[in-house]
């Protein structure tokens, strides 16, 4: 049922069926005591409640006194908490649930005993903010390699009964814990069965991280380019399941994987939707250019150097010449020196310590790049392309395409020397047509490029403005277009006349 039907269905629920879309979710539980099954149901969210005070303060209590009590009256009386209310409202008692409440219901009795016992604490913990997508505005918690506990910051932040999580077992030695979250209405279920099958036709032994699953499951293994978006942000992975995507949890794992993703995703920050939407379309711009230039920069001085000489602009002539005056190597080796060294200093400034990994980079890249200068094994302009090269690479907020982007400046710096803008040419189109065969759960990754839809470019190249994004993106196929309805500003210039 779409998302919009289903609110529009909520006002005439019944409490059985707040329970029985409740139980869609793998971390609903719903039992009776074992000395108390005919006469109690106890139905909770177990990533919501605090398990501890359940087991210790609650259980003990209904299992000996249970059998005693006649009325919910009497039931409030033994329970060791003070938070307690009745309801026999569907639309409350499903609110409650989803907050952490737990609800006890005696038989026959429409009327429920509702108990606070939330658990508002899990997940929040000093170290658990984000180290690889930090952004200056906004949210700084991200997930940890708890499964619970990732499951309960995601109910926090979409705190509605058609969130549901689907968990299953991974691995036949490790038996790691898997966890498939959708919102039911909004989230095309293709794209959930998909996932669903291709995560039981795993037979892997042991699985240490949810990269393995995208890589495993992938539609095609044989890509530098991330098929599914992998993040540590909560924001992120919320505005991904809004937007009509899967989510998919792993036990041990502090990212988690979402999609269909398309290529355009990964050079989105969820920080671009804190500032205004000027300044979002301005950065998100910066960091397409940006890749561009990391890409393009080196093979085309390598190109214009070996091959195209005449296009280069009288004035810039001489600085190049006098530059390159006592390097004995040819462009193509120059350039590479400088790539490896600058991939080198990356390299090591990420696997040592922070402090001292930040201090080898700098020190590190100055250093080398002046004796590098004097010494005359590259010339200083190849050194400030390459420098920029490698900070226009940064700018990409998803560390895996990151990578990509570094990794496809060698083929296109090989193919430069080669057959110079003739050869850069070839690898653009090569690129593109690799590009456009890729797909992210069955959906195109080129989309809105291709197939082209002129509807999506709201929230694509540009960040649009909240009052044209009130559609979902059509081409993920979501069961619910509309997001939300903004309430037009009334004028009013005659309020006081």
């Amino acid at each position: 049922m779409p998302l919009k039907d289903a609110k529009r269905a909520a006002s005439h629920k019944t409490i059985q069926e707040v329970y029985q879309q409740a139980k869609k979710s793998s971390d609903f539980f719903q039992f009776s005591p074992s000395q108390l099954e005919d006469s109690l149901l106890i139905s909770y969210y177990k990533s919501m409640v605090d398990a501890k005070a359940i087991n210790e303060r609650l259980l003990p209590v209904l299992k000996e006194n249970g059998k005693k009590v006649k009325s919910l009256q009497e039931l409030e009386q033994i329970i060791p908490f003070e938070e307690i209310e009745y309801s026999k409202d569907p639309n409350d008692i499903e609110k409650k649930l989803i907050k952490g409440f737990v609800t006890i219901q005696l038989k026959d009795l429409k009327e429920l005993l509702i108990i606070n016992i939330q658990n508002d604490e899990l997940g929040y913990r000093k170290n658990n903010e984000t180290e690889n997508e930090f952004s200056v505005i906004g949210p700084k918690i991200g997930f940890i390699e708890n499964i619970n506990v990732n499951i309960h910051l995601l109910r926090k932040k979409i705190a509605v009964p058609e969130l549901v999580f689907e968990e299953m077992k991974l691995g036949t030695l490790s038996k790691t814990e898997i966890a498939v979250a959708y919102i039911e209405g909004v989230t095309n279920p293709q794209y959930v069965q998909t996932v669903r099958q291709r995560i039981k036709d795993i037979d892997f032994d042991v699985i240490f991280d949810s990269s393995q699953i995208e890589q495993i499951f992938s539609d095609n293994s044989n890509t530098p380019f991330p098929i599914f978006l992998s993040t540590e942000r909560i924001d992120r992975v919320v505005y991904a399941m809004i937007s009509g995507q899967v989510a998919i949890f792993a036990n041990g794992s502090p990212y988690i994987v979402t999609g269909p993703s398309t290529l355009l995703d990964f050079f989105i920050s969820p920080e671009d939707y804190y500032l205004t939407w000027i300044l979002g379309s301005f950065f998100r711009i910066i960091r397409i250019l940006g890749v561009f230039f990391s890409m393009f920069s080196t093979s085309l001085y390598v190109a214009i150097l070996t091959f195209h000489y005449e296009v280069i602009p009288g004035d810039l002539l001489q600085p190049l010449i006098s530059s390159r005056a006592h390097v004995p190597f040819p462009p193509f080796l120059e350039a590479i020196f400088l790539e490896i060294t600058i991939e080198l200093l990356r390299e090591a400034g990420a696997r040592l310590p922070t402090k001292i990994g930040q201090t080898l980079g700098i020190v590190g890249g100055i250093v080398i790049g002046q004796a590098s200068v004097e010494a005359a094994l590259t010339s200083n302009i190849l050194l400030i392309i390459v420098s920029l090269s490698a900070l226009a690479s940064f700018t990409t907020p998803i560390f895996k395409m990151s990578n990509a982007i570094r990794l496809l400046r060698f083929p296109l710096i090989i193919l430069a020397a080669l057959l110079g803008g003739f050869g850069i040419a070839i690898g653009f189109v090569l690129l593109l047509s690799h590009l456009l065969k890729l797909t992210s759960l069955g959906n195109p990754y080129m989309v809105p490029l291709y197939p082209f839809r002129f509807n999506s470019f709201r929230d694509s190249f540009l960040r649009s403005s909240y009052k044209n994004t009130t559609n979902r993106s059509p081409f993920l196929r979501p069961l619910s277009l509309v997001r939300y309805k903004p309430k037009e500003n009334k004028d009013d210039s005659n309020e006081w006349a």
